[in-house]
């Protein structure tokens, strides 16, 4: 075991030592943070202690390392976590520009001409996703969650337990545009409110049978329009500033690094692996709005 650990030291590719580069560097810059040696970070770390600082930086660092896996979860994660040590509209500040950068990254993973087939593809999806994204926006600091995150949360859990029953809820070819405006209208509207707008596009992924790689770079292509609108609108609607953007910026480095690890698992994950882990984070994502609803 130690020899065969040695021969995969030796033998890493660039691209595996740049990901263990991104780790590194996140877990440096958590170490600081831990010890009391962040002099001069205290601009970035949002008003968090060292302590508080290494928790955000690790659950992002965890939350990037799903995403990379299967392809969504990190604004789950991240707003579950850091909300429960900061306030609503920081801890959604927080998630904004490493969802944006990470989005980046996995919607040109497989290139250029990749990404744009999958932009003129999908771009009734995207544009109704926008227009929704920047209306609800507006509104994040006044309107109740408690109603929108049960109603939203409840069928996604018992779309995904379903599913992970064998049951098959495969979409009529007939009722795939009816139902794509329905679900990028429903995921623009709560993105813009609580910076979770991937379940619903996971539903339809999943009702229509898109195979493993399309899905993650259509999750990616359109979380990576979203992701940038909502910044644009979060900037004018004082959520990012100047405390909160240096916090969230700093962030993308964990997140960064957690997508690149990510990608390993996402790479030997077949079709039927791939389809169960999404179904069970679809579970966990469901529960977590439901949980957020109640107040628990």
């Amino acid at each position: 075991m130690h020899r065969r650990a040695m021969r995969f030291w030796e033998n890493r590719t660039p691209r595996v030592q740049a990901w263990q580069g991104l780790c590194a560097l996140a877990w440096n810059v958590a170490e600081r943070a831990q010890q009391g040696k962040g002099a001069g970070m205290e601009w970035v770390m949002g008003g968090l202690s060292g302590p508080g600082f290494a928790v955000a930086l690790a659950t992002t660092l965890f939350a990037g390392l799903v995403k990379g896996a299967v392809g969504f979860a990190m604004p789950m994660i991240m707003i579950s976590v850091l909300s429960s040590f900061l306030p609503p509209q920081v801890a959604l500040a927080a998630l904004i520009v490493p969802t944006l950068v990470t989005n980046l990254l996995q919607a040109f993973r497989q290139g250029l001409p990749a990404f744009w087939a999958t932009v003129l593809a999908w771009r009734r999806y995207l544009i109704i996703t926008v227009v929704a994204l920047v209306v609800s926006a507006q509104f994040a600091g006044a309107i109740p969650q408690a109603w929108f995150l049960m109603a939203l949360g409840l069928p996604i859990t018992v779309f995904a337990l379903l599913r992970l029953r064998g049951v098959a809820m495969v979409v009529h070819t007939a009722h795939r545009a009816r139902l794509q405006v329905g679900s990028a209208l429903v995921g623009g509207l709560y993105g813009g409110v609580s910076g979770v707008w991937g379940p619903p596009l996971l539903v339809y992924l999943i009702s229509t049978g898109v195979q493993k790689e399309e899905t993650v770079r259509v999750q990616g292509v359109i979380f990576l329009v979203g992701a940038a609108v909502l910044t644009v609108a979060h900037l004018q609607s004082g959520i990012l500033d100047a405390t909160t953007l240096p916090f969230s910026a700093a962030l993308a480095v964990p997140a960064v690094a957690g997508l690149c690890l990510g990608y390993l698992v996402q790479d030997r994950l077949d079709q039927t692996s791939f389809a169960r882990w999404t179904h069970i984070l679809l579970v966990l994502t469901g529960l977590n709005l439901m949980r957020r609803a109640i107040g628990l």
